[in-house]
């Protein structure tokens, strides 16, 4: 069976106190292969080893993953305050001008977490730096303590637009989800829809109003037991479903050529 690759966007890491890597929780590549059906590829999210142009070309779609390292506030115009928490300056430098060349070409690509967070700043938007700070926001960090079970458990439901992408993906316009992040969309970028809201009003899913390809974001951690939770499963189906359609139609194109 053909499958066609998937980048999955990788985080800075140490290993111990002093090995520099490049690291994707194995979830994420379980995902791309077992639902997507596609072939993950690790990518070293740094301008020292890779171009965005470079990636356009090796890959059939992307998977912007969640990370710890947050969006630097300069890419949103604003000042860095210890809210914001740490970052990955390197990673922006790729993701960012990925995501607005993914969706001038139609590449496909799926934003999770950091990455639906990435999907809006690289669109123009800004983001809270801490929403469980906010009037009327819950807490929508990761529990601290217990099993990866009990952390990547169910939290709240997301209600989504009737009629809308999500809506039509899932069969459903209220669906369950885990959650694991601190910060959320303050402004929408350009052309950025929010399709779904938790019971706070916070922001859990995305999509590019008149994008010519797949570009859907999610703010929880679908990755988790993707295989059996029909959302997740929904999602990455569909994502490996758009880079198959993206990889045909590339070598329909090389053989017009040849």
């Amino acid at each position: 069976m053909f499958r066609p690759i998937i980048g999955i966007i990788s985080n800075s890491a140490l290993l111990g106190d002093d090995y520099p890597a490049h690291a994707a929780g194995t979830m994420n590549s379980a995902a791309i292969s077992e639902v997507a059906q596609a072939m993950p590829l690790l990518i070293p999210a740094d301008p020292r080893f890779v171009t965005v142009e470079e990636l356009l070309n090796a890959c059939d779609g992307f998977l912007l993953t969640g990370g710890r390292p947050n969006v630097h506030p300069e890419e949103y115009g604003e000042s860095e305050t210890p809210a914001h928490g740490d970052f990955d300056r390197c990673r922006d430098k790729i993701t960012l001008p990925l995501v607005r060349a993914c969706v001038e070409r139609g590449q496909p690509f799926l934003g999770v977490c950091r990455g639906f967070q990435e999907v809006n700043v690289a669109m123009g938007g800004t983001l809270h730096p801490e929403i469980r700070d906010l009037p009327g926001r819950d807490n929508h960090r990761m529990p601290p303590d217990g099993t990866l079970d009990e952390k990547f458990a169910p939290r709240h439901t997301v209600k989504l637009t009737e009629g809308g992408p999500f809506h039509k993906l899932f069969g459903a316009t209220e669906v369950l989800t885990n959650s694991l992040h601190g910060q959320g969309i303050k402004t929408a970028g350009a052309r950025i829809v929010i399709d779904g809201t938790a019971p706070d009003g916070t922001a859990e899913a995305i999509y590019i109003k008149d994008a010519p390809g797949f570009a859907l974001s999610v703010q929880w951690h679908p990755e988790y037991n993707a295989a059996h939770d029909p959302v997740s499963r929904a999602l990455f189906r569909a994502l490996g479903a758009a880079a198959r359609d993206w990889a045909s139609a590339g070598s329909d194109q090389l053989r017009r050529i040849a």
